[in-house]
């Protein structure tokens, strides 16, 4: 059974309302008093509930942390960041995920609310009036990787569009017309944003229509593997393809070696994210570097100013990131154009 501040009470022969002013600093406590609530608690090893401390208008000293996963080397250096960002301003994160699905967005929130002082958010999937809705809670929210137009909030996205038509660019460089792209989620907005990218330089390009060109994917390893199966198996046989990120683009590099296919001679490859892992594969992987860490450090400092009062009431910052077009050995001239 949990320790309560009744025991807390009981140990130190003190009424409730005493422990409760020591250990919230309501109010002035006798000295002696203050002693034996903080010895009786450190004995008993309580700790105040932060959902009612919540409730007494006191801070949490805690960060919420919504993503729509953990799973995978973008996750896990995005939290390190954060964390790291958190503990330098004596916070802790409170994690949870979406897994990409609203229900599940949804019932997560209803488990951070009250709990934390503030949020950072990260819903790619989520449209306007969905992320609106997390602004009712009344904790301060610092959006990441989000695309909802217009939404009084600060928000923090990497350029996936720019990034992507920096690739598909480089690619029409090096004298590449077929350029397949490999989706991501469909109801993603990074991937909207990313798909947009490739279409505009494309475009740019003359090439006005990619219809047979995109191909359904996703941010696996498996559905970038499944996806290049599909690509080799179509009509138009690309000589470059542009994954939806890195994982993505080592299940395409996998998928094309099982099948007998040279990258990049035959066919080039590029993925997005810049992850450590793309760097050491065979071939290393071209891609679009996001500053994960930037970005995460932004968040916190942002949000950190916004509950210590820094920031005036409706000061919303909105930034667009840049990423890093970083050229390696997964991409080359075609042998035939």
């Amino acid at each position: 059974m949990s320790v309560t501040i009744h025991d807390v009470a009981r140990r130190a022969g003190v009424s409730i309302a005493t422990v409760s002013r020591v250990l919230n600093n309501t109010c002035k406590v006798r000295e002696d008093k203050r002693l034996l609530v903080l010895e009786a608690a450190r004995d008993l090893g309580y700790s105040p509930n932060p959902a009612a401390l919540s409730l007494l208008n006191k801070k949490t000293g805690a960060l919420g942390v919504l993503l729509p996963s953990v799973h995978g080397e973008f996750f896990s250096e995005l939290l390190n960041t954060l964390d790291e960002a958190a503990r330098e301003n004596e916070l802790i994160l409170v994690i949870s995920t979406s897994h990409r699905h609203e229900a599940e967005f949804q019932k997560a929130m209803q488990f951070l609310d009250k709990r934390v002082d503030g949020l950072i958010v990260m819903a790619p999937e989520l449209d306007a009036p969905a992320a609106a809705s997390i602004l009712h809670t009344g904790a301060p929210v610092v959006f990441i990787n989000t695309y909802a137009e217009g939404l009084p909030a600060d928000v923090f996205n990497f350029d996936n569009y720019g990034g992507s038509r920096a690739l598909t660019q480089h690619l029409l460089d090096q004298g590449h017309r077929k350029i397949a792209l490999v989706l991501g989620p469909q109801t993603a907005g990074d991937a909207k944003e990313r798909a947009r990218g490739y279409r505009d330089a494309m475009a740019a390009a003359g090439i006005e229509d990619t219809d047979e060109l995109e191909f359904e994917g996703g941010y696996d390893r498996k559905d970038g593997f499944v996806a290049a199966e599909a690509i080799v198996a179509s009509t138009v046989r690309p000589t470059a393809i542009l994954a939806a990120n890195d994982y993505c683009a080592m299940g395409v590099v996998s998928a094309l070696h099982t099948l007998g296919i040279a990258v990049p001679d035959e066919i080039a490859v590029a993925g997005f994210d810049g992850l450590m892992s793309a760097k050491y594969g065979v071939p290393p992987l071209t891609t679009a570097r996001v500053s994960i860490g930037e970005i995460g450090a932004r968040a916190v400092g942002r949000l950190v100013a916004r509950l210590n009062g820094e920031l005036p009431e409706g000061d919303f910052d909105h930034q667009v990131v840049p990423v890093d077009l970083v050229v390696r050995a997964s991409t080359a001239t075609p042998v035939s154009v």
